[in-house]
């Protein structure tokens, strides 16, 4: 049975929180082991990490994940407190890695409110196992330290001053001022207050009721949320620790002289006095922050907030119908033949308007490669331990960016490129030897913008394609879709792509099965996207996919087939024009093709592959569009060319999905007039 989480704003916060987190953390430990050391700055963030994991987790009752990150936080503490010179680094990021994958995992059952029920049991085991080796290398007493485990697990609300005679114990108030707009102050403070008992066993804060009472977030925004605490810790270790706190504006902390507002302040809590004056500490001067000045303050604003990212999707679904209701009130059929000035001027400003809110729109939603690419480097890692092979990945144009829907689409087929590359392509450091090539493999991913696409480049330095291997299996599949003799190579190289090819004779961990490639290609052709393969024997592979910017709103071509229209994306046409019959070729086989320049290119009759009725089926009556997909060029035959006009792109309802995949269709629009016009996908008509 799944276990419903009622605070959903709470959850939301935590799992975006925790995923951030999460995959800093995974950059800072592949870019650590690369380097075998770990800064001073990079044990310090680490630490921090884990620390508010630790504590945000305990506060949403994952006691798993917060057992397991308090122990990874343990063998950073010891790093930074006692800077060990012998630290096995690649065992630190096994384990570190483990944790962040256990992690993810409790992530996405969060997210699917199922119940997060991980063991992490034997992992904490493997830490401390590690912890106590770290320390045993490094000169430390075993036994000492257990005890002082023990100890610190045994935690009470006793006051120290009372159980620990002769240390000397300092007194501070705190109050802490969270950022404008982090919202959930008082579980913010809750996290303070439990991150707080690893520092301090003695210690109360103002409101008491934060848990209980969502009316204290408005206390705690107005008057800060107060933290009265005794220590034997100085001024300068309590201020560091408390300057850690997530979202925190401002910090005032001064030291008090002597405990009568503690005590004070204490029974008021506990109740066993009447409200009365608080008594007047005296303080240090130099500690002492005028309360005017604080008021007075210009608040500082967040110049960043985060936005579910559903209702990104609903406002461009708003933004997509304003585009269709602009069409159908400006190319109203009824306004035609009138003379309407002042409406055409007034047309042309909201049409104005209408892109640059679109434009506005579709940037906010575009979000950098650098997320997907990065996530390259923890499977290269992984691999090169598994298949003892030496790569290094290098990322080019990360900061390119793409419709946050595309990222989705396109990090499965990015992860089988790069593991097939390194499986396949990247030779042992011995072979490379013979070779005359450096011992380590490079993998090239890079990111560039063209027109009104992306292209994502995957470019290994391996033993490249055979293509002769990839002929033989080809043949043995019975997947040539013509006689080899006609296939150019990189039509020989794309048979990869097909489902079930595979040039692997055993089926291994990472392939042979026929699938990663294929998965490759329909992911891509999901999202309106190309791939295709270039490769050179010894030199090695480049695989470069095309993707365009957004799915949401494109430039079109509307053409006409009988009573049926169709949307052609305008960048795929290369130029239109009506034949002459004398133009018009036929094949051996009888398809027909059109001499264009000295250059023969197949045509297709949309009127016949959609079964649509037309009076116009000569060619010197119609009009032929001459498109362009990948490195393939054809002609489409139609009635007449209607005219340019902006289309929101909509999926074609499932009970049609459902009944059959329609060739070439890529989805459907409304036109200015209300009717519907299906898209065309190009590159559909040549697969």
């Amino acid at each position: 049975m799944s276990r419903q989480y009622f605070n959903e704003p709470m959850v939301e916060m935590y799992i975006f929180e925790t995923t951030q987190l999460i995959e800093k953390l995974e950059g800072i430990i592949l870019a650590s082991e690369k380097a075998s050391n770990y800064t001073s700055d990079t044990i310090d963030e680490i630490f921090r990490i884990m620390h508010t994991i630790k504590g945000s987790s305990a506060m949403m009752l994952f006691n798993n994940l917060s057992d397991l990150s308090h122990s990874v936080e343990d063998i950073f503490f010891f790093i930074r407190e006692e800077k060990p010179t012998q630290i096995s680094y690649a065992p630190l990021a096994d384990l570190m890695l483990e944790s962040v994958d256990f992690i993810k995992v409790e992530l996405e059952k969060i997210k699917n409110s199922d119940d997060v029920d991980g063991d992490a049991s034997i992992l904490i085991k493997n830490i401390n196992d590690f912890l106590i080796e770290l320390k045993r290398d490094n000169g430390y007493k075993i036994k000492v330290d257990r005890e002082k485990k023990t100890n610190e697990e045994a935690k009470y609300y006793i006051s120290k001053t009372k159980t620990q005679v002769g240390i000397d114990q300092n007194i501070y108030k705190a109050t802490i001022f969270f950022e404008d707009g982090c919202e959930m102050e008082n579980i913010r403070a809750y996290a303070v207050t439990h991150n707080l008992k690893d520092f301090t066993e003695d210690f109360f804060y103002l409101p008491k009721d934060i848990i209980d009472n969502d009316d204290t977030i408005q206390v705690i925004r107005s008057e800060g949320f107060i933290i009265y605490l005794k220590t034997e810790k100085s001024y300068e270790e309590v201020y560091a620790f408390l300057m850690k706190t997530v979202f925190l504006r401002e910090l005032q902390l001064i030291q008090l002289e002597n405990d009568d507002e503690f005590n004070e302040q204490l029974e008021k809590q506990q109740g066993k006095v009447e409200n009365n004056l608080v008594k007047s500490p005296c303080v240090p001067e130099k500690e002492i922050k005028d309360k005017s000045t604080k008021e007075n303050q210009s608040t500082v604003h967040q110049s960043m907030i985060s936005v579910n990212v559903g209702k990104l999707d609903k406002l461009m679904d708003l933004v997509g119908e304003m585009v269709i209701a602009e069409a159908m009130v400006t190319q109203n059929p009824e306004l035609k033949d009138l003379e309407l000035h002042s409406f055409h001027k007034a047309a042309r400003q909201l049409h104005k308007i209408t892109s640059e809110l679109q434009d506005m729109v579709m940037s906010i939603r575009m979000v950098p490669l650098a997320t997907t690419f990065h996530k390259m480097y923890r499977i290269t890692r992984d691999m090169c331990k598994k298949l003892n092979k030496e790569v290094q990945l290098e990322i080019i144009g990360e900061e390119t960016e793409v419709d946050k829907n595309i990222i989705e689409h396109i990090s499965d087929p990015l992860m089988h490129l790069v593991r097939n590359a390194i499986d396949h392509g990247i030779e042992d450091s011995e072979e490379r030897f013979k070779k005359g090539k450096e011992n380590y493999g490079t993998i090239t991913l890079e990111a560039k913008n063209a027109g009104s696409d992306v292209l994502i480049i995957v470019k290994d330095d391996g033993k490249g394609l055979d293509k002769e291997k990839i002929l033989s299996r080809a043949k043995e599949k019975e997947i040539l879709f013509k006689p080899e003799e006609e296939m150019t190579d990189k039509e020989i190289y794309s048979l990869i792509f097909k489902p079930g090819f595979s040039t692997n004779e055993n089926i291994t961990e990472f392939s042979g099965r026929g699938v990663g490639m294929d998965v490759v290609m329909k992911n891509i052709h999901t999202v309106g996207g190309a791939v295709s393969v270039d490769s050179a024997l010894d030199k090695g592979t480049t695989v470069t996919i095309k993707i365009p910017l957004t799915l949401a709103i494109i430039d079109g071509m509307n053409i006409r087939v009988g009573k049926s229209f169709y949307t052609l994306p305008t960048i795929a046409i290369k130029e239109s024009f009506r034949p002459k019959e004398s133009d018009i070729i036929k094949d051996p086989n009888g398809n027909e093709m059109i001499m264009v320049r000295g250059e023969c290119y197949p045509i297709i009759r949309l009127h016949e592959i959609y079964k649509v009725e037309t009076e116009i089926i000569e060619f010197s009556k119609g009009i032929l569009i001459m498109v362009e997909d990948e490195e393939t060029t054809f002609c489409i035959f139609a009635d007449e060319l209607l005219g340019e006009q902006q289309v929101v792109v909509k999926s074609l309802p499932n009970y049609i999905k459902r009944i059959k995949k329609i060739k070439g269709l890529a989805g459907c629009t409304l036109l200015g007039d209300g009717s519907i016009s299906l898209i065309l996908d190009v590159g559909g008509f040549r697969r």
